[in-house]
């Protein structure tokens, strides 16, 4: 397999999902940190790792965008983190199905109709 400039992997991961259709699955590069503030300081960190299920073949289009794709997860995981989304019970189902929802709109926002849905592969949280 040839990595692309991103070093991503091309057309590593096709597959069929459950409905039938066929997918790609395009993990990003790099982690995302989150700080979560309370009381003005810094009382733990979440990193997240996520992955996309795109249609097949618009790897390149995700790399190409990754940047400004990036920014827009940040947003959507800082205003998640200022909700309290990261507080608690963060792992919780529901909390969990907010977040992913939300990333799914800010995909859809730069990339349309490309991405199928947006999966959060690892996620930790750090206490201060």
């Amino acid at each position: 397999m040839e990595a692309t400039a991103t070093g991503h992997k091309a057309g590593d991961s096709n597959v069929r999902t459950d409905d039938g259709t066929v997918a790609e699955y395009v993990k990003l590069s790099n982690q995302f940190v989150i700080p979560v503030i309370e009381k003005g300081r810094v009382a733990s960190m979440v990193v997240l790792s996520l992955s996309l299920e795109i249609l097949p073949g618009q790897a390149e289009a995700i790399h190409l965008r990754e940047p400004k794709l990036r920014d827009a997860f940040l947003q959507v995981m800082f205003d998640h983190a200022n909700v309290g989304g990261f507080s608690g019970s963060f792992t919780d189902g529901s909390n969990l199905v907010v977040l992913r929802e939300n990333l799914g709109e800010a995909a859809a926002m730069v990339l349309g109709p490309i991405v199928r849905s947006v999966l959060i592969t690892d996620i930790a949280r750090q206490d201060s």
